[in-house]
């Protein structure tokens, strides 16, 4: 329904490294247990390879922004009548590597933004070339829904919500435990200082750079988190929560932070 609620489920798939096909039989099955019951299914970040950091592996796994992962997210969306978002590794016509956002809607169209902010810490600067364009916005069922990428998380001025532009953050990560503390304050912060609500979607599992316990959460506008925690038959874990776009607009107006932000340009 046009300007109606929205239902996101954010899906922690437990990730197999560099096997393409079995993570996405995994998406599909989880977001087809969704189908009815979700707007928008959001996966985690590299969800099809898991977080790459490898320049030869990356290389061999990487696809054009038209590849087997977009084809796969146009296929699922339009079948289960929902939009798909995730990032996975992208190649350009230049053959540089990048960690390539997507929001994929049941129509076909597709937004895409590159990671901004690499992980330099581990290395991710050293193989994927950072993007340069602002998080976009894409409107589906009356909503302004803008993505983002891990790391990015941790810079409040690329993400600033500087005219109330969009309604939902969505942030694909993956994020280990080591840090979960981090991530779950820094979800809160953005949706408080954003007025908008966020969703942040982690993976499951473990890889070599750690363990992830499933900490993907929703959180409204005033901070709070509205997420319901469910479970496919298979056991991926997923994060659910309808969205209400009136409650959210009633509160801007009645406490409109967002009109009184510092303006800035960024470079």
């Amino acid at each position: 329904m046009l300007n109606g609620p929205l239902t996101v489920a954010a899906i922690g798939l437990d990730i197999l490294p560099c096997d393409k096909k079995a993570n996405l039989d995994r998406a599909s099955a989880a977001i087809k247990e969704l189908s009815g019951h979700a707007d928008v299914a959001i996966l985690p970040e590299m969800f099809s390879t898991g977080f790459i950091l490898d320049s030869g592996e990356a290389r061999a796994l990487a696809e054009p922004s038209d590849g087997p992962t977009i084809e796969w997210a146009i296929a699922v969306a339009s079948s289960c009548n929902m939009a798909v978002a995730g990032s996975f590794i992208a190649l350009d016509h230049d053959g540089r590597l990048f960690n390539k956002a997507f929001f994929t809607e049941p129509s076909g169209e597709t937004t895409y933004y590159d990671k901004r902010h690499l992980f330099a810490p581990g290395g991710e600067n050293k193989v994927y070339t950072p993007g340069t364009e602002p998080i976009p916005l894409a409107r589906f069922r009356g909503w302004n829904i803008a993505i983002a990428v891990c790391y990015d998380l941790r810079f409040p001025v690329w993400l600033r919500n500087i005219h109330g532009d969009y309604d939902l953050l969505i942030v694909v990560a993956e994020w280990p435990d080591s840090r979960a503390y981090a991530w779950r304050q820094l979800l809160i912060a953005r949706a408080i200082e954003n007025q908008a609500y966020v969703a942040g979607c982690n993976r499951c599992g473990k890889d070599v750079f750690g363990t992830y316990a499933g900490t993907s959460a929703i959180i409204d506008p005033k901070g709070i988190d509205i997420g319901t925690e469910a479970h496919t038959p298979d056991g991926t874990q997923c994060v659910v929560s309808r969205l209400s776009r009136s409650a959210l607009y009633d509160f801007r107006d009645k406490f409109p932070a967002y009109l009184h932000g510092d303006m800035f340009t960024l470079d």
